[in-house]
């Protein structure tokens, strides 16, 4: 006397059932892991830090420092440039270095964006590769 269980004998259907069984051993192994790895990892010893400025390296050739004032005159380092093709003969001259050196744009805060986009184009068309915008860090004050 034998007694089938499940279907009516037909053993060459295939199984539409899935297994969850591997499924939910899987998961309950990760979810020991976790639990005993997580509490580890988030636990510190309370350091107090030092405190540390950053400091930009110098790069060789020295940097050109280009500032902007106000009323829209431009200054390579400290000294006044007269108009824009004398700028933009000397942001080619230093285009050719190798390697070529850093420009900062140093610009008056009430100054017109007109006046830091010219200088922008004259550099594009000296075909200056490194240009950066020199700020005041933020302090938290509101202004």
């Amino acid at each position: 006397m034998s007694m089938s269980v499940g279907s009516s004998g037909d053993e060459d259907e295939p199984m539409s059932e899935i297994n969850t069984t591997p499924l939910v051993d899987v998961m309950l192994v990760m979810l020991i892991i976790f639990l005993i790895t997580i509490p580890v990892i988030t636990q510190s010893v309370k350091v107090d830090l030092p405190k540390a400025a950053n400091i930009p390296t110098q790069t060789k050739p020295e940097n050109i420092n280009i500032a902007v004032d106000k009323e829209g005159n431009v200054y390579w380092n400290t000294a006044l440039v007269p108009t824009q093709e004398a700028l933009l003969e000397r942001l080619k001259s230093v285009a050719v270095l190798d390697p070529q050196p850093e420009n900062h744009v140093r610009g008056d805060r009430a100054t017109a964006y007109e006046h830091i986009g010219r200088v922008m184009v004259l550099a594009q068309r000296a075909n200056i590769l490194k240009i950066g915008f020199i700020t005041e860090p933020d302090r938290g004050l509101a202004r």
